[in-house]
């Protein structure tokens, strides 16, 4: 237990445990807390301070904790560990105000004239949120965590509170009931934790970790425990042995350094474990030390010294100075092998140690100092923030805006260059769409190709690290619909996703107009004549939020436009009668001229494989638009009121696009005879995009082709140059 309390470095001398393993906060009282303050904040600060705590401490009076501890030991306990990150005064101030609003029924305007507005911004970021009826667990956690994200880009501190919040609540998990139990333990696994990473506070993310692992697998985590101590006990020898090899080198050359062995993790070890397929022994025969000194050049040094005395592994070697980790993280490691054992080494100055420990919070303590490494630190948090926030504004709800920010808390980083060799970090397996959308929305959305180490590449290859990505853009491109089963971060998804719903919406507009307008002119009657107010009549009857809503419908294939029609050309004394289809305009009069190039709402049926030229009927398919058959497909429907509802097409006149027909042809066997069919439907300019022999014996076979051509007039020059091969007995086009 006390390992997992070496928390920030110190030990924490507010817990103690119980019988049972419940952690439980001694006495602490406001006075220790302003001595640790005094180390870093004035006696001003200290006495706001001071006055946030008795302001709280009246305000929350006689309320208690499951523990039966006065519930004010708890803020209290979270401005303890934001002292501890060394936080300043308003932070801390929020910290033992942040339950006020939502439990003592204190207002936010209050708390501002009390201890001005930042401090009440704060604490209204932090605050529960009130609570809303949701559809489900998962939906109030989503919310909770879209909120978080409006407050944070406020805000970044805000978090920082959130964390302390919910390390202290772990901490004290023991008396709360099992579910509670176990849903609080998930959350912070599946959330917290990952953002506590993201912003490079490993120290608050390991032990998040650890008292969550702890709380979801209790038998194991005992387990696990006691198998670390009593390795630990056994390879205490080794340890000290190594530790005096690698200070007797650095004394050798002159190199300033202090050597810290480094414990690895309850969860680390299990996910290891779990995911790698490794035994324990295997990951605890690791020896693992950390050497901090002065200087980024030291670092360099010692790392030439510790590879003097054992020899390195070839591929375990990564420098985090020069190509720092997406939340900041900087740190050299290397694994040697040496004393029949592998060891990892990580070599950092002292302020890539707090940063490495305090991440994002290492900023309030180095803000007054011309600190590069923190100004980088910071401005990654910055954009990160910023592209949840774009994330945020293209969900349409905070289950979708979740289900893209988890695959971005917190992947394995690759890194590539741009052309111009800057380095872009990308979480591992990422394509090149992910590297696109990185660098600019705008030429995500515009990707036709891309270029790998000068080399034309596919834009769905996953990328490696080093690599240089260019990518060629093209106007008027848009995002393929495909593209999402392959890319891997947040950003690319929720951007494709938005222009593809964009574009959803404009189609299906349009298409609704063109109907509405083609079953208006059945009746005699134009758009432009219809009245606002009965478009609103019929807008209320339908039950739609507008008219462009309902337009977007019938485009969809969720409302029928000949009955939108009827609605509005005849006046309020018809919504509620019964639809008649066997009274409806000829319906071939205006028949919808198409392209073929529509788009998403727009779509050829694979049964009959219509082509220009061909007669053609559209069946509304609802939610997804038209399906285009041809009007002899055995699959459209034969009865009358059937068929009133297909919407009579023509084609337009001027269409170069290709569309796939597929060919039975039946032939003698002889040799050669596949690739003379290949080179007949190549010299009538089709395109091969499928070729199968279906079934043969020793004279006959059939061989079914998908060809692509551009109309009936293109079909048929194919079909008389495939018939014109003496061994073709018979060629037919398949409509099933």
């Amino acid at each position: 237990m006390e390992a997992r309390m070496h928390a920030f470095g110190l030990f924490c001398p507010r817990y103690t445990e119980k019988d049972g393993g419940a952690v439980v906060a001694a006495e602490a009282t406001v006075e220790e807390l302003a001595r640790e303050l005094s180390s870093y904040l004035d006696t001003n600060r200290i006495n706001q301070v001071r006055r946030a705590y008795y302001y709280a401490e009246q305000a929350h009076e006689g309320q208690m904790r499951k523990s039966g501890d006065r519930y004010i030991t708890h803020p209290l306990a979270v401005a303890g560990i934001l002292a501890d990150l060394r936080l300043d005064h308003q932070s801390l101030m929020a910290a033992m105000l942040h339950d006020v609003i939502e439990d003592t029924g204190i207002p936010k305007d209050a708390l501002a004239e009390q201890f001005g507005d930042d401090v009440a911004e704060l604490v209204d970021g932090v605050s529960k949120l009130t609570q809303i009826e949701f559809r489900s667990r998962a939906e109030a956690q989503a919310e909770n965590f879209q909120k978080m994200t409006l407050a944070m880009a406020k805000d970044i501190r805000v978090i920082l509170v959130k964390l302390a919040d919910r390390l202290h609540n772990m901490r004290t998990l023991g008396p709360m009931p099992y579910e509670k139990r176990l849903r609080i333990a998930t959350e912070t696994l599946d959330i917290y934790a990952p953002i506590a990473n993201r912003l490079g506070m490993h120290s608050i993310c390991t032990e998040l970790e650890d008292l969550g692992f702890s709380s979801l697998y209790p038998m194991r985590a005992k387990y696990i425990s006691k198998a670390v101590e009593k390795l630990r006990g056994s390879h205490r020898e080794i340890i000290e042995d190594i530790r005096g090899k690698l200070q007797e080198k650095l004394e050798e050359r002159g190199l300033p350094g202090r050597i810290l062995g480094r414990e690895k993790h309850l969860n680390s070890i299990y996910n290891k474990m779990k995911f790698k397929q490794k035994s324990f022994h295997e990951i605890m025969d690791v020896y693992a030390f950390r050497i901090i000194t002065d200087t980024e050049d030291n670092c360099y040094r010692i790392l030439g010294a510790v590879h003097s005395l054992y020899k390195p592994l070839p591929g375990r070697f990564k420098d985090y100075i020069a190509m720092p980790k997406a939340n900041g993280y900087q740190s050299i490691h290397t694994t040697l092998f040496g004393m029949h054992v592998n060891i990892e080494i990580q070599i950092r100055t002292e302020e890539m140690e707090h940063i490495a420990n305090n991440g994002i919070a290492a900023h309030w303590m180095y803000k007054n100092e011309a600190s590069g490494v923190t100004t980088i630190n910071q401005s990654r948090v910055d954009r990160w923030v910023k592209g949840l926030m774009e994330m945020r504004e293209r969900a349409d709800d905070s289950m979708e805006f979740i289900e893209h920010v988890k695959v971005d808390l917190f992947p394995d980083e690759i890194y590539v260059f741009t052309p111009k060799g800057r380095i872009m970090e990308l979480p591992s397996g990422a394509t090149p769409v992910d590297f696109a959308y990185a660098i600019h929305t705008d030429i995500g959305n515009a990707s036709v190709a891309c270029r790998i180490n000068r080399n034309l590449a596919s834009l769905s290859q996953p990328l490696q690290s080093g690599q240089t990505v260019e990518i060629i853009t093209a106007p008027g491109a848009r995002p393929n619909p495909a593209w999402l089963s392959f890319v891997v971060t947040g950003k690319a998804r929720s951007s494709i996703r938005h222009v593809l719903k964009t574009r959803k919406r404009a189609e299906s507009m349009e298409l609704g107009r063109t109907l509405l307008k083609r079953s208006l002119k059945g009746f005699g009657a134009k758009l432009s004549d219809i009245s606002d107010a009965q478009k609103q009549a019929v807008v209320n009857h339908n039950q739609v939020n507008s008219f462009d809503d309902m337009i977007s419908d019938i485009g969809l294939g969720n409302r029928m436009a000949y009955l939108v029609a009827r609605q509005l050309v005849s006046g309020n004394e018809v919504l509620d009668a019964p639809a008649n289809l066997e009274n409806a305009p000829d319906s071939k009069q205006g028949a919808v001229t198409i392209r073929g190039t529509e788009g998403l709402l727009v779509r050829f049926a694979n049964c009959c494989k219509p082509i220009p030229g061909d007669p053609v009927v559209g069946v509304m398919d609802s939610g997804n638009g038209m399906v285009i058959h041809s009007d002899t497909c055995s699959r459209l429907p034969e009865d009358d009121e059937g068929r009133a509802r297909l919407t009579h097409l023509k084609w337009a006149k001027d269409i170069t696009d290709e569309f796939s027909v597929e060919l039975r042809v039946e032939l003698e066997r002889q040799r050669g005879v596949i690739a003379e069919v290949a080179n007949a439907v190549a010299m009538a300019d089709g395109n091969i995009e499928r070729i199968s022999v279906e079934d043969q014996n020793a004279r006959f076979g059939i061989v079914s082709l998908v060809v692509h051509v551009n109309g009936r007039k293109h079909l048929a020059r194919v079909m008389r140059r495939v018939r014109n091969i003496r061994a073709v007995t018979h060629i037919g086009r398949v409509r099933h």
